[in-house]
């Protein structure tokens, strides 16, 4: 595997935990609104990124201060050797939470199964007919959708999350989105307007109203027990 950086201390990645955060490099999306475009795209990847016997050596050094590791990205579940780094965490001791876009259902089945992972965190990108518009790329939601459903029937505690754009999703997206997803916890982040964008263009997008983020978030409480705005 490989990593463009650790954030060694994180109060914000892992609910009720200190964690540190580990970020993989590259991505099978190309999401407009992604603020990580040197994790995405090519071009802009670290020269000189992390190897995984690094990441796991800094990593075991900073047991006495925490007490998991949320791995993040890019998308971690594109590399083959997720799975034996997981289980290397899990031997040490660490809780362990993924951040995925629920691309690879196999894999998170896997994890789940073999329990390596303590919490899942995954991002819905948009309403499932307006998927491939918003991720950039052709995407397969069978497999969006199918990552849902192995989650919603595990006893692993999870949220999903969708980060919100007024040029891209509108309160009609989260009620279909409800419809075929809801559950239990739900986050919905406001997109952050920095000069890392994939598309630099949104800089210059008003953000939704208070308003109409009370709106969003009323949407999403008819579906979910735990509704959250953040960011």
């Amino acid at each position: 595997m490989e990593f463009a950086y650790i954030q060694k201390t994180s109060l914000v990645d892992y609910p009720g935990n200190i964690c540190s955060t580990v970020f993989t490099i590259g991505c099978n999306f190309k999401c407009p609104f992604c603020y990580n475009k040197s994790l995405v795209l090519p071009e802009e990847f670290p020269r000189n990124p992390l190897t995984e016997e690094q990441v796991l050596s800094t990593l075991i050094k900073r047991k006495k201060f925490v007490s998991a590791v949320c791995i993040t990205g890019g998308e971690p579940t594109m590399y083959d050797e997720l799975y034996n780094f997981i289980k290397s965490l899990k031997n040490e001791g660490f809780l362990v939470k993924l951040d995925t876009n629920g691309t690879n259902p196999k894999i998170i089945k896997k994890l789940i199964e073999n329990k390596l992972v303590d919490y899942i965190a995954m991002d819905i990108k948009n309403s499932f007919e307006n998927y491939t518009l918003t991720t950039g790329v052709d995407t397969n939601t069978d497999n969006i959708q199918e990552t849902i459903k192995i989650l919603k029937n595990s006893d692993l505690e999870y949220e999903l999350r969708i980060t919100i754009v007024p040029s891209i999703h509108k309160i009609e997206d989260i009620e279909k989105i409800g419809m075929v997803s809801g559950g239990n916890n739900f986050s919905i982040q406001i997109f952050k307007r920095t000069n890392t964008l994939i598309d630099s263009s949104l800089v210059n997008v008003a953000p939704f109203s208070q308003n109409e983020l009370s709106m969003f978030k009323k949407t999403a409480e008819k579906y979910f027990s735990k509704v959250e705005l953040k960011g």
